[in-house]
């Protein structure tokens, strides 16, 4: 296994090393050519301007726009070949288009019941907002009947995994950001493998970033014998491959199209605290039972298709959705899972958690890994607190990134003088992502708050609303919060030096290129 660790991040470093390399050398050579033309300086600056009033005319948020500004301003050349290599709309064309058509193919697929919208109308405009917004916007309907289970710990959620693969009759669909393939893993593994010899469709599909170190072509080669079909998202290789930034951030397990499990956690050692180095690691999950399930079960598709293209012209979707017509006519509530997709210009996710926001009246209660916030964020928080509004976020006590922790604590100050109260996690890393308020709705799923998991992330999450498990979810956040330290007033008044501000002015200002 150390072999194998060390041959994926031997492969990782050549991927980046190769992609820094080119994008390097096209630089040189463009200021090669302006060396040697210095009319192509005038004609650079002519660009970058242009370019500039292009990136100010989008309706894209200004943290994502200033840096990038400044950047063209400062330094046409390389920021003019970093912004179309990076940002322009030609880059990902093909990729885009592709996505479209896939979702555009399964979303049709999925039954939608606007007798919940009309009701929810009359009887909770502020949840009729969110779910009309997930549904119209999103392509993601809202269901009743379904069941949900919350669970605080991710080894209490993976245990029920196993329950419920062990049950699996017809198919195994399982996506994941990071696999280890390790303890956690091998367990799991070998119901897997059980049920492939049964005759059930299995299926894993992992991202490459996420899985370096952990996983290479020898895992998928060992599945595929054992009869699990195993593909990996977006390879890392050594090519001007722009694509290489969006990562499969999703978190999906379901089973049959009966039951479907997500939540923060991966198949890793580490997420179940078999071996963690940051202390203990809390992370949550959440088991949905129902007709939601088919939603997921799109999730995983539209990825899986994306990557076996000939599955999608030789498969039937009506296979694997709308097959579980049982309803639980005792299960109160609304489920509506979403998905996030960074090759769509709509920031689904970020709205949701702003709408959660702008609807609290009495709390709102966040967990999350990381705090990279821009300033619609920072101002729907401070908002809320100032009118009234109990708003606490908890963030880690032990990091696993220390250059991303110092710049979630960079946060802290605006939010803090603007009544927000701010608690990290004593006895280690929490990486559960989840919003709660007001005893009836909660977001849980994989979206942290930052940059990346809002705009670059495949990601998913669950909206839920008036239901048991929300209880359960607050009850969580109140333990954990009695196992967290207030850093509220020591970042009220904080006195930082001048050289601490210039840094983590600077480590904010390039937050959204990281």
């Amino acid at each position: 296994m150390e072999e194998r660790s060390k041959n994926s991040i031997g492969r990782a470093v050549i991927a980046a090393l190769g992609f820094f390399l080119q994008v390097a050398w096209i630089i040189f050579e463009v200021y090669k050519i302006h060396d040697y033309y210095p009319i192509t300086s005038a004609i650079a600056k002519l660009i970058s301007i242009i370019i500039v009033l292009r990136i100010y005319g989008r309706h894209t948020n200004a943290a994502i726009k200033i840096p990038w500004m400044v950047l063209l301003l400062v330094f046409p050349i390389t920021g003019i070949i970093l912004y179309i290599l990076f940002i322009g709309r030609g880059s990902l064309y093909f990729t885009k288009k592709k996505f479209r058509n896939i979702i555009g193919q399964l979303s049709n697929k999925l039954n939608s019941d606007d007798k919940i919208l009309k009701r929810l109308k009359k009887e909770d405009p502020g949840v009729y907002g969110q779910t009309y917004y997930i549904s119209k916007t999103g392509g993601y309907p809202s269901y009743e009947g379904c069941e949900v289970e919350y669970y605080p710990e991710a080894d209490e959620g993976i245990e029920a995994q196993k329950i419920e693969l062990r049950k699996a009759e017809k198919f195994i669909f399982m996506e994941y950001h990071a696999i280890e393939d390790s303890v956690s893993f091998r367990k799991i593994e070998e119901i897997l493998e059980e049920k492939a010899k049964e005759g059930v469709d299995v299926r894993i599909l992992y991202d490459d970033m996420g899985s370096i170190g952990f996983i290479g072509k020898s895992f998928r080669e060992r599945l595929a014998k054992k009869g699990i079909r195993c593909s990996v998202f977006n390879p890392m290789l050594p090519l001007l491959n722009v694509f290489m930034n969006n990562r499969d951030h999703r978190k999906i397990t379901v089973i049959d199209g009966k039951v479907a499990f997500t939540g923060g956690y991966n198949i890793a050692d580490r997420y179940f605290n078999i071996n963690s180095p940051y202390g203990h690691w809390k992370d949550t999950g959440v088991m949905i039972k129902g007709k939601a399930v088919d939603s997921f079960t799109v999730m995983f598709l539209e990825m899986w298709y994306a990557i076996n293209h000939k599955d999608m012209e030789t498969e039937e979707v009506e296979d694997f959705i709308n097959i579980f017509k049982v309803v639980y006519p005792n299960a109160k509530g609304i489920v509506h899972p979403y998905a996030e997709n960074p090759l769509i210009e709509e920031q689904l996710a970020e709205n949701i958690y702003l709408n959660i926001a702008k609807n609290a009246k009495d709390y709102l209660y966040i967990m999350t890994p990381y705090l990279l916030i821009d300033d619609n964020t920072n101002d729907e928080l401070v908002a809320a607190a100032k009118r009234g509004v109990d708003v606490r976020i908890i963030t880690p006590g032990i990091p696993d990134k220390k250059f991303v922790y110092s710049m979630t604590r960079s946060y802290y100050g605006a939010l803090v003088r603007g009544g927000v109260r701010i608690y990290e996690y004593t006895p280690g890393f929490i990486h559960a992502k989840q919003h709660i308020s007001d005893d009836d709705i909660a977001a849980v799923g994989t979206i942290n708050m930052d940059y990346r998991s809002l705009y670059l992330h495949f990601e998913n999450g669950v909206l839920l609303h008036g239901m048991d498990a929300i209880d359960d979810i607050k009850k969580d956040f109140i333990e954990t919060l009695e196992a967290s330290t207030e850093v509220t007033e020591k970042y009220h008044n904080t006195n930082r030096t001048t050289p601490m501000r210039i840094t983590q002015c600077l480590l904010r200002f390039f937050a959204p290129l990281l």
